[in-house]
């Protein structure tokens, strides 16, 4: 976790008008990461990419590791925030589906959680592993919720609810499928987003 202790006086300076430190290297971090991997970036790349010191990355931030687990984390609240925007409008719910799906797929597009989680996940301690896989949880978690509130009526018989907010989450990984000749198996995430809801509502739904 990020350092809360009260700061020494060697604490970087910042000015009134500038982007917290902390955030401005979490932001470069992440972005970094998502491009080329954890284990391509080094903490002085990060440095340098923020136009500060090794040491004030480390002022922030305890180690490399720390700092992906925060900035992957935060990825996924942001998406998890706006999952839970989506599901609480007033539409029927394969449309909000449609547009959780279609929300997750362009928020991870560039990024797969489950490969960062892999690639990482020698070099995370298994408090920063857990923080991850419960923040990954989470963004799940609310679909299931929604499903099992309000699709019981319509399940298929015998399908319980939790099963079937399993499989859409399953599906979901589908989305960003590439075959072997690098081809996406959809052409937009809009295509993949209509072909998972409808299989799923015609698979899952009386």
């Amino acid at each position: 976790m990020k350092k809360t202790a009260k700061r020494p006086p060697g604490r970087p300076p910042l000015s009134e008008t500038d982007t917290p430190k902390d955030q401005m290297i979490l932001d470069t971090a992440t972005r970094l990461f998502i491009d080329l991997g954890y284990k391509n970036v080094s903490v002085d790349e990060i440095a340098e990419a923020c136009g500060v010191t090794k040491a004030t990355v480390y002022y922030y931030f305890e180690s490399k590791s720390n700092l992906f687990t925060e900035a992957m984390v935060r990825m996924m609240k942001h998406i998890l925030e706006k999952m839970i925007a989506i599901l609480a409008q007033k539409k029927p719910l394969k449309e909000r589906l449609y547009e959780v799906i279609l929300a997750h797929l362009k928020a991870t597009q560039t990024i797969d959680i489950e490969s960062f989680l892999r690639e990482s996940e020698t070099a995370l301690t298994p408090e920063e592993r857990q923080r991850m896989k419960r923040a990954e949880d989470e963004l799940y978690e609310v679909i299931g919720k929604t499903i099992a509130e309000e699709m019981p009526s319509r399940l298929t018989a015998g399908i319980h609810p939790m099963f079937a907010s399993q499989a859409l989450v399953s599906l979901l990984k589908v989305g960003h499928y590439t075959r072997q000749d690098g081809k996406r198996l959809f052409q937009s995430p809009e295509e993949a987003a209509q072909t998972i809801v409808d299989f799923y509502w015609n698979g899952m739904c009386r």
